[in-house]
């Protein structure tokens, strides 16, 4: 992992590109279910109640991965949306859902972009909204600059994310911790410092680790009927090492049982 504010690497660029696969996999999809963050949708509607979204708020959904959260809120509190993600096959389902839903491209739409170099002008947006990513971004200072920078004066910024108190156990560190955003959790003051480095004040941080628990164990539900059905040949994921599935989901658990994961939702403003 290279340090905040280093230039841009290849590696970088090699890192968001195989996490967007790995978002994109049926993988993801099966063991993460439609919104792919602890809480579900029931979150992502606390998260629009502490952002006090509304009929008038243009709102911008960084890493929206396949739609589910942004067609949501639109649905739910009447804005505007626009998603981003760095994965065209992700974008692509989001665009499809939208329109199935008969929601118009000036109410909500996606568009394939990276979080570290947002293609909107300054000032663009009420609230920027990320969930269950800002760990996963390589240059997370960067990505701070750039929502403070297309945030009206006065707007809000809301995320949910993995939060730890300690340096991770090994079986946190593979790939498949990356999917499920915990391989780069941080301490919740780090996050505060780079928003606030940013020009972005903290508001609210609320701990929401019951539902990270939650969402471990269906995990670990869904690993044991993959492994019954794999056994039987009637499912087949290659590249998924069962194994190594089964010990990551374990330490995960572990790991908030004993205080080091957690996860956490922080509303901040940008200043009138």
């Amino acid at each position: 992992m290279k340090q905040e504010g280093e230039p841009r690497t290849a590696a970088s660029t090699t890192l968001k590109q195989c996490c967007a696969r790995l978002y994109e996999s049926d993988v993801a999809k099966l063991l993460l279910g439609e919104s792919f963050h602890p809480g579900g949708l029931k979150l992502t509607e606390r998260l629009g109640r502490l952002l006090e979204l509304g009929p008038d708020t243009r709102v911008l959904d960084v890493a929206s991965g396949r739609g589910t959260s942004a067609i949501y809120l639109a649905e739910r509190f009447g804005c505007t949306v626009v998603g981003i993600d760095f994965g065209s096959q992700s974008v692509e389902h989001a665009n499809e859902q939208a329109a199935i839903r008969g929601m118009g491209w000036s109410r909500i739409h996606f568009q394939q972009a990276d979080a570290e170099s947002l293609p909107f002008p300054d000032t663009s947006f009420d609230v920027v909204v990320c969930e269950c990513a800002f760990c996963t971004f390589p240059d997370k200072s960067r990505v701070a600059t750039e929502f403070s920078r297309v945030l009206r004066r006065g707007g809000r910024l809301g995320i949910n994310d993995l939060t730890r108190s300690a340096a991770l156990p090994k079986a946190l560190e593979g790939l498949l911790s990356w999917i499920s955003c915990i391989a780069d959790a941080q301490p919740i003051e780090s996050y505060i410092e780079w928003f606030r480095a940013a020009g972005l004040a903290p508001q609210t941080t609320e701990s929401h680790d019951d539902e990270l628990v939650e969402m471990v164990r269906q995990v670990q539900s869904k690993l044991l009927g993959i492994e019954i059905m794999n056994g039987l040949k009637k499912i087949d994921l290659p590249g998924l090492d069962l194994t190594s599935a089964k010990e990551m989901a374990q330490a995960a658990l572990s790991a908030v049982q004993t205080g080091q994961l957690g996860y956490a939702v922080i509303i901040g403003a940008k200043p009138d």
